[in-house]
């Protein structure tokens, strides 16, 4: 006999669930179960990362949800408490009618809690199993109050709608009586209607030992202290929702073995795959006899006018390039629609900014007006935005005025259609000094001694935190405090447990995706705790092939749609200008060779100038004495942990042409406008293509392997460079230190486009 858990409930039922994805899989494997499913509270936040994670495992997901049923209409004001009720997804009929009913749930049935109703689950059914689930569900909570005929009917009302795909569910926990008289009325109704039984367990947490800390979650959830008494949900004296082997369910249930035989019936039963790993794109109108790919090109090749000082032949073959892998891989529609976006905004006087990232790269985006950043000035290869080689979509980021970010996000929903735009949702973790003072106060501890403990965890460097793992070896107050002072221990014993897990949600700062459908098709929606925005409930992780390997996301479009603070002054600056003098400033035209703006910069006036206000960054400024734009460029570029230790040799090669050198007069032309000084990733694209004979598109490859430490990518890409740098007559001793060189620079190194549009930035605001 084998056993499937079926009730599951994972760190996605906030606060209410200790069982990390990746750990529960794990054990799943470890039981030699065939699958599990993952049924979290009125929720499917983790269910796409579980589906995942389940098949590389080679372990059968089983998507479902616990969701909540008001006992009248979703829609009334009046039950604080309703009952729970499981699904699971029979295949991909039922998990599209699952985020129907999880989507309704939260935008049309929430009070405390998303509520589906009996109108619902009648219009979503095909395709989901349904259970009569735990104490809280509709029958068993019927039988609770003795109202045996109300719950054979409803039994019988649920048995009618699911029919084979309906279940009496058995739970069996110690020391709950009231679970022991349900299940006796619940077994009596099995036999006499023939209705199946299942068994499950009620699964929180994953180790029996688990059972405190998930008593304390609960009391970090309702802002409860353990000591308390009659406290919500405790399940203090009942160690048991934890993911028992499949031994233990046997022995649990060996009077009613056809229950656990049931579980697997119900596995087989449940063959969900769910499309993923393919770009979705949104609509963008175009004329009847076109494509968006002759489209697109007319649009671009009707503005190359934009570019200046290169004549057409070189413009046109960029720009015929670009078009033919753009079309080739169907991007046509996603530069159609970011140009869309971009124009309209500054059609409406909303300030948007020169261009962010790699997306500076693009020829056809500053033809189109996406980008002010013309690639062929300042010699950024494509490859650097867009590898033809690279399975990942383009990804172009825009910054707009802060106080107007909305108005474009506004613009989108209703030209793409409202039920085809949401914002992104993102999960707050209980990082370590988080997890410390939450737990200390849910112990009952005063703020002092929680605040006492979370201060002896070091602050983590550039953004990343620190464990309290890594926290009990490096800081020395800690680990004193860990072996001597009781309390303090069992603070940490229990953060540690509860460390990472899934706090709360919110939205993300930028992401807005976009579908050609409704996105209900592809996501579950609900609405933000603050504003009542749509968001989607899986993250941008589950949703962007940018952000994950291997094509394992949904695959919707993600817009980043940034507010920019100083955008804002920029935008309010043009305004007084044209209110007061009359004069209408095009910021996106405006010449980047003004003295007055270089002497300012240069004096170290900069307070207020985007990315160049710090103290540092002014002080840089009065040594470098900028002189032309790409030195602003290369300040943005240099001044970071890294590369900052260049920046006296920069400014040396600068002022004095006695000190300036290059490793070879081949990179002249690479490193000229850098003072011989390798500052940018893209400059080491250029020279494993100049040196050793590399196409762009493997130089951009060996830039990737090198930022992201590839080591077997790395080697073969030393090996190509040595080889390549020989056949092409130079010195292999060389050809070494060059790469070195590379390699060492890689670690740290700036892309050049990002640079170059924050630069745009800090000299518009200087201007």
């Amino acid at each position: 006999m084998s056993f499937v858990h079926l009730h599951v409930h994972s760190e996605f039922s906030l606060l209410d669930g200790m069982c990390r994805i990746k750990d529960l899989i794990a054990t799943a494997q470890k039981y030699k179960a065939p699958a599990v499913a993952l049924t979290d509270h009125g929720a499917m936040y983790g269910a796409f990362k579980f589906f995942i994670q389940a098949k590389d495992a080679g372990i059968k997901p089983i998507i479902g949800c616990e969701l909540y049923k008001s006992s009248g209409k979703r829609t009334d004001k009046k039950e604080k408490k309703p009952y729970h009720q499981l699904v699971l997804a029979k295949n991909i009929t039922g998990y599209k009618n699952l985020i129907k009913l999880v989507t309704s749930a939260n935008l049309e049935g929430f009070y405390y809690k998303p509520r589906v109703d009996w109108e619902l689950l009648e219009k979503y059914h095909e395709g989901l199993i349904a259970t009569t689930s735990c104490l809280g569900g509709e029958v068993p909570s019927l039988i609770l109050r003795s109202q045996f005929n109300k719950a054979e009917k409803t039994l019988l009302r649920y048995y009618e709608l699911f029919g084979e795909d309906f279940y009496i569910e058995l739970q069996r926990h110690p020391g709950l009586p009231e679970l022991d008289q349900v299940n006796k009325k619940l077994i009596e109704y099995a036999r006499t209607h023939g209705i199946p039984m299942v068994a499950t367990n009620d699964v929180h947490y994953l180790k029996k030992e688990d059972a405190y800390a998930q008593e304390i979650l609960l009391c970090i959830q309702t802002q409860r202290a353990i000591f308390e008494k009659n406290r919500p949900m405790s399940m203090i004296d009942i160690p048991d929702y934890y993911f028992k082997t499949p031994e233990e369910m046997e022995a649990l249930f060996h009077d009613v073995p056809e229950a656990i035989e049931n579980t697997v019936t119900i596995a087989e039963k449940c063959n969900l795959e769910i499309p993923y790993g393919k770009l979705v794109l949104p609509n963008y109108d175009i004329p009847t006899d076109q494509t968006n790919e002759t489209f697109l090109k007319k649009m671009v090749m009707d503005k190359k006018d934009r570019v200046k000082g290169f004549t057409d032949e070189e413009v046109i073959k960029r720009l015929e390039y670009e078009l033919d892998i753009i079309n080739n891989k169907g991007y046509a529609p996603y530069f159609l629609f970011i140009q869309d976006v971009v124009n309209w905004a500054k059609d409406n006087a909303i300030a948007v900014g020169p261009g962010r990232g790699s997306a500076a790269g693009s020829l056809v985006a500053y033809v189109l007006h996406i980008t002010d950043v013309n690639p062929l000035e300042y010699k950024i290869p494509f490859e650097r935005f867009l590898n033809p080689g690279r399975p990942t979509p383009p990804d172009i980021d825009i910054d707009f005025s802060d106080k107007r970010r909305e108005e474009v996000i506004k613009y989108i929903a209703e030209k793409y259609g409202k039920e085809h735009v949401a914002q992104v949702i993102t999960f707050g973790t209980m990082e370590s000094k988080m997890a410390v003072r939450d737990v200390a106060r849910a112990l009952g501890m005063s703020y002092a001694q929680g605040d006492r403990i979370a201060k002896m965890i070091p602050t983590g460097k550039q953004g990343f935190k620190i464990s309290i793992d890594r926290a009990l070896k490096d800081s020395a107050p800690l680990k004193m405090a860990y072996a001597t002072e009781e309390d303090v221990k069992k603070v940490i014993d229990i953060a540690r447990k509860v460390e990472s897990l899934p706090r709360h949600f919110s939205v993300h700062a930028a992401a807005v995706v976009i579908s050609d459908k409704p996105l209900i098709e592809y996501v579950p929606l609900q609405r933000d705790n603050k504003e009542g925005r749509i968001i989607t409930q899986y993250d941008m992780y589950s949703l962007d092939l940018n952000a994950v390997s291997e094509n394992k996301a949904v695959g919707l479009i993600k817009a980043d749609i940034l507010g920019l603070r100083n955008l804002s002054i920029l935008e309010e600056a043009i305004g007084y200008v044209k209110e007061f003098t009359g004069k209408v400033i095009d910021i996106h035209e405006v010449p980047l060779d003004d003295k007055k703006a270089f002497e300012l910069i240069g004096k170290g006036e900069t307070v207020g100038v985007f990315q160049l206000e710090s103290s540092g960054m002014r002080r840089l400024a009065r040594e470098l004495k900028p002189t032309k734009f790409s030195d602003i460029t290369a300040m943005v570029a240099l001044y970071r942990p890294g590369p900052m230790d260049l920046i006296p040799q920069f400014i040396a090669s600068k002022n004095s042409s006695q000190k300036l050198k290059y490793p070879h007069h081949n990179l002249k032309p690479i490193l000229e406008e850098s003072y011989g000084v390798i500052v940018y990733q893209e400059q080491c694209m250029e020279i494993a293509n100049k040196i050793a004979g590399f196409t762009m598109v493997e130089a951009d490859f060996l830039r990737m392997a090198m930022g992201k430490k590839k080591k077997k990518m790395m080697k073969e890409g030393k090996a190509k460079f040595l080889i390549g740098a020989v056949r092409k007559g130079y010195n292999k001793k060389f050809a070494k230190d060059l790469f070195a060189k590379i390699e060492t620079f890689s670690a740290y190194g700036f892309n050049k486009p990002h640079s170059v549009s924050y630069a745009f930035i800090a000299y518009w605001t200087d201007i």
